[in-house]
């Protein structure tokens, strides 16, 4: 339940985490309440994108970057038609953004979308929280919402769970439609919705590719009705546990030997494919600044993240699956998290990252161009 009010900056608000510590702050953006998961993101850059992803759907997003709102809201950057996130939270927000780009304050924007959110609080000390005792559920109440401590307590503690949501369905398409590639045509690529950023698709189209943006509930004859050449499976938010329509999905394209690719979600739709089981990171990965390593040639990449979710397969072995030969192609520098699959006998291979990177840093391009190449190979 949101109100909208333009006074919402001189509004007291309160966080509050399911472990019972609270936070006291302003009202940023609607004025009501809201809940949902908190997590943090370490990018410095870029939140109009962070905000529109829909991989953020029922999360309540901390910036760990103290200033936020400084270049205000464009028309351009968004990775989808609306704000995703159900809550924001900043520390010291912009009074006045700088850009020549800027169309609108971030505080207008959150208002208008409905989304409530709480400044001035310690989001340091908020982030160091969640890192020790990891994500976890989280209101924020704002206006005639606030009610004392224990009330509040109480109805964040009755709210849903990340673990076991089922999400895809939420944030996806629910008609197909096309990205037509940029200048000569030379594949066609069916993309499975779980919840795309339009960053991916445009990605693909600037490499000559027109791609066919499917329903999360599209089923394998809808995916060979466009007659594709590949088969991508996009990011999305949830529990990939419960998204047992996508892997049967990606298990009949495995079966036909498309070349195929995966982004995040779809990485871990083709873990638990190839029989991987997926478990829930203490507090997850999100910013535009984590360090992968890919394994197939020892770059070592800065990239974009957000899940929270991972694929649980050896780090030190090629594995047998009913699918041939597979391997970590690669893992994250921090923590040894599994961040990429490859199949050694099919064409398929899969990022837990963000290579469209918007915004972020352009070191993993190249895996559209990987992409394009086992396309190539198909065909030849």
């Amino acid at each position: 339940m949101t109100t909208s009010t333009r006074g919402a900056a001189k509004t007291p608000a309160v966080l509050v985490l399911e472990d019972g510590r609270i936070f006291r702050g302003r009202a940023y953006g609607a004025v009501g309440e809201t809940f949902g998961e908190a997590v943090f993101s370490t990018g410095m850059t870029g939140y109009q994108e962070t905000l529109t992803d829909p991989s953020y759907h029922r999360q309540v997003v901390v910036m760990t970057a103290p200033h936020v709102g400084n270049t205000g809201v464009n028309d351009e950057d968004m990775e989808s038609k609306k704000i995703w996130v159900s809550g924001y939270v900043v520390r010291d927000p912009a009074r006045v953004p700088s850009s020549w780009r800027s169309r609108r304050t971030l505080d207008e924007e959150l208002d208008a979308q409905g989304v409530v959110g709480i400044s001035g609080i310690d989001t340091r000390a908020l982030t160091r929280h969640l890192r020790e005792r990891g994500a976890m559920r989280v209101g924020i109440f704002s206006g005639g919402a606030v009610q004392d401590d224990a009330a509040l307590l109480a109805r964040v503690q009755k709210a849903p769970q990340m673990k076991g949501a089922n999400l895809s369905a939420e944030v996806a398409t629910t008609e197909p439609y096309v990205v037509p590639a940029i200048g000569e045509k030379k594949f066609t690529v069916a993309a499975v919705d779980l919840g795309i950023k339009g960053m991916t698709p445009h990605r693909m189209a600037e490499r000559g590719i027109e791609v066919h943006v499917l329903p999360a509930t599209a089923t394998v004859e809808d995916v060979y009705a466009v007659n594709p050449d590949g088969v991508f499976f996009s990011n999305g938010p949830g529990d990939p546990a419960t998204a047992d329509h996508p892997v049967s999905v990606m298990r009949g394209v495995l079966e036909r030997g498309t070349p195929l690719f995966g982004i995040c979600f779809g990485n871990q739709i083709l873990g638990r494919a190839l029989g991987f089981g997926t478990f829930k990171l203490k507090y997850g990965h999100r910013g535009i600044n984590q360090p992968v390593q890919d394994r197939t040639t020892g770059k070592v990449e800065v990239t974009a993240h957000n899940h929270g979710f991972a694929v649980d397969a050896p780090l030190d072995k090629v594995s047998e699956t009913p699918f041939g030969r597979a391997e970590v192609s690669h893992v994250c520098l921090n923590d040894n998290v599994v961040e990429g699959l490859r199949l050694l006998d099919r064409p398929a291979f899969s990022v837990q990252y963000h290579p469209e990177a918007a915004a972020g840093p352009h070191d993993a391009a190249y895996l559209f161009d990987r992409f394009v190449s086992l396309m190539e190979g198909q065909r030849a």
